[in-house]
C-alpha cells in the first residue's frame, strides 16, 4: 500500500480496476470516475511531491482509502486498504468507531461530520442523513469533486501523521443555500496506523467541521434542488472526494 501507485484507470488510486476488482460490489453499481476531481487536484494543489517520495505514497494511500470508504460500502471484504476486523475511525478525540458502526451512522460524510451541537444548531445534521443523501448533498455542491492534497508528512509508517487540505468549488446548492462559485477549503491533521501487513487499523482525524460547512452556507437560502434526486443517479458514482 505504501508503493507509488499508477494503475490502469487512475494514477492516484489503487484497487479501482483490474482482475482483483472483478467481483467488487460498488455502492453505485460501477467504479467511480475520478477524472474531474483529478483535474481539480492538479490545477489547485499547492504541493507537487516527487515520484516515489514518502509524501506521494501517503497521499496516494489516503486517496485510495477515501475511495474505498465512500464507494466500497456494500461488502467490507472489498476494502483492501484496511483490516476490517481491527479498523476504527475517530474524529477530534472521540471514541473510535468500527466499519459496521460507521455504516449505521451513514458512511463517509456523516462519520466525518459528527457533532455534539444541539440539533437546533446543526446546519448539517448527520443524524438525519443517510449515506446516499449525504453523498448527494456534497456531490451536488461540488460537481467537480472535493480534492485532497497532503501538505506535510510528519512521520512515516507504521504510524503516519500528516497535514492535509481538502477543497472544492461550490458550483451547486447545499441544503437550500445557493452556490457561490467560490473555493471552499478544509485544513486538518490525521493519523493513520498500519499493521505489519500495511493494512490500516486505526484512523484519527482532527479538524473544524465549521470551516467546511461555513463556506457552504454563505450563499442565499432558497429551495434545495437536490431533493428528490434518485440515489442511483450516475451523477453520484461519477464524482467523488479525494
Amino acid at each position: 500500500m505504501m508503493a507509488s501507485s499508477s494503475v490502469e484507470g487512475d494514477k492516484y488510486r489503487t484497487y479501482l480496476y483490474g482482475e482483483g476488482e472483478r467481483n467488487t460490489q460498488w455502492r453505485y453499481g460501477a467504479p467511480p470516475n475520478y477524472d474531474a476531481v483529478n483535474k481539480l487536484f492538479e490545477e489547485g494543489r499547492t504541493k507537487i511531491w516527487p515520484p516515489g517520495s514518502l509524501e506521494e505514497k501517503v497521499q496516494n494511500l489516503v486517496k485510495t482509502w477515501e475511495m474505498e470508504m465512500f464507494h466500497k460500502t456494500i461488502c467490507f471484504d472489498d476494502c483492501k486498504t484496511v483490516d476490517q476486523n481491527k479498523y476504527t475511525l475517530s474524529l477530534n478525540g472521540r471514541r473510535g468507531i468500527s466499519l459496521e458502526e460507521k455504516r449505521k451512522i451513514g458512511g463517509g460524510y456523516n462519520s466525518l461530520l459528527q457533532t455534539s451541537l444541539p440539533e437546533k444548531f446543526r446546519c448539517y445534521n448527520p443524524a438525519e442523513e443517510t449515506v446516499d443523501s449525504a453523498h448527494r448533498a456534497f456531490t451536488t455542491a461540488f460537481p467537480r469533486g472535493f480534492a485532497l492534497e497532503v501538505l506535510q508528512v510528519y512521520s512515516g509508517p507504521p504510524v503516519i501523521v500528516y497535514k492535509f487540505r481538502h477543497w472544492g468549488i461550490m458550483e451547486g446548492p447545499f441544503k437550500g443555500h445557493a452556490p457561490t462559485g467560490e473555493i471552499v477549503e478544509l485544513y486538518g491533521m490525521s493519523i493513520f496506523e498500519l499493521d505489519e501487513h500495511s493494512k490500516i487499523v486505526k484512523v484519527e482525524f482532527f479538524f473544524d467541521r465549521g470551516e467546511l460547512l461555513g463556506g457552504l452556507m454563505k450563499g442565499n437560502s432558497g429551495n434545495d434542488s437536490t431533493e428528490g434526486m434518485p440515489s442511483s443517479c450516475p451523477f453520484l458514482k461519477n464524482t467523488g472526494t479525494g
